[in-house]
């Protein structure tokens, strides 16, 4: 391998996939009550104790990723002489990327020769995991570090996300959305789509009447606009699949994309979404505006 990749919980990508590509993961931690559980290694939050929590209406919160956890990994990596690219979780949602900056500069003071790159992905689960996968096959495939970075950059402007989620309130309680579209989301069968923004922040795109149509909606604007050199689209959620496995029934029927994968949202993800989330996630011929 030209160099190590790493990445965060919220990217979510399997245990089988990470360990088959030699991916370091790091994880956010998950609060329900007074209980702290972890999202990687052996016993990581199941999602069904999750949702069910928050069906309670139990407090639940999330902690990003410390300085001290990034310096302790970036110190075995330098240790090593390897090189490693970190792909980042959005900066516009978690301060987790700006933590690693400030290891990566904690390192350098100590170990000038160290040679770790963050990438800040502005992008968020299944987003951040196609970009995490991206990275792998161009690593694979040869690719130099700086290479890599190169085309990744072209991805992230182009790389798009769109959301529905029914209950926008726990979006606007952990900040993620003013507390105003959270209302709105409220009123009967009205359905906000939601987008990633060029900033990597959540925004409200437009609003719909009905779920059924908000979906249908989603699937058209992903369509029209995808790069069919990206020929693949990720299609996440949290509960259960079975909308999930309709909209990848529908697409694989009305357009020539085969490469479809569906994947729960992590722990970290729903906790700031709730049940009944569905996202689409594609890269698109052009840059996100």
């Amino acid at each position: 391998m030209t160099f190590q990749i790493m990445t965060d919980s919220t990217a979510d990508l399997s245990q089988s996939y990470l360990d088959e590509h030699d991916i370091t993961t790091l994880g956010m931690t998950v609060t329900i009550g007074d209980k702290t559980y972890e999202t990687v290694g052996e016993h990581p939050l199941d999602n069904s104790t999750l949702l069910a929590a928050l069906k309670k209406g139990e407090a639940v919160h999330t902690s990003q990723i410390n300085s001290g956890q990034f310096l302790e990994v970036f110190k075995t990596f330098a240790a090593t002489k390897e090189e490693l690219l970190y792909l980042a979780f959005s900066s516009g949602l978690s301060g987790t990327y700006q933590s690693a900056v400030i290891a990566r500069e904690m390192l350098l003071e100590e170990d000038p020769e160290a040679k770790i790159t963050i990438v800040d992905t502005l992008a968020a689960a299944s987003g951040e995991g196609f970009l995490v996968e991206e990275a792998v096959k161009l690593r694979d495939a040869g690719k130099s570090l700086a290479e890599t970075v190169a085309a990744l950059a072209v991805m992230i402007k182009r790389l798009q996300s769109r959301f529905m989620v029914d209950d926008l309130n726990h979006l606007a309680r952990g900040g993620r959305i003013p507390k105003a579209l959270a209302l709105v989301g409220t009123m009967a069968s009205i359905k906000p789509l939601l987008d990633v923004d060029p900033e990597g922040k959540l925004r409200q795109v437009t609003k719909v009447r009905g779920k059924k149509k908000a979906l249908h909606q989603m699937v058209e604007k992903t369509l029209e606009g995808m790069d069919m050199n990206y020929p693949r689209l990720i299609i996440s959620y949290s509960g259960t699949d079975e909308v999930a496995q309709e909209i990848k029934s529908e697409i694989m029927k009305n357009s020539d994309i085969q490469d479809i994968k569906i994947r729960p949202l992590s722990s970290t993800i729903v906790t700031h979404t709730g049940e009944g989330t569905i996202s689409i996630f594609s890269m698109s011929r052009e840059d996100r505006l």
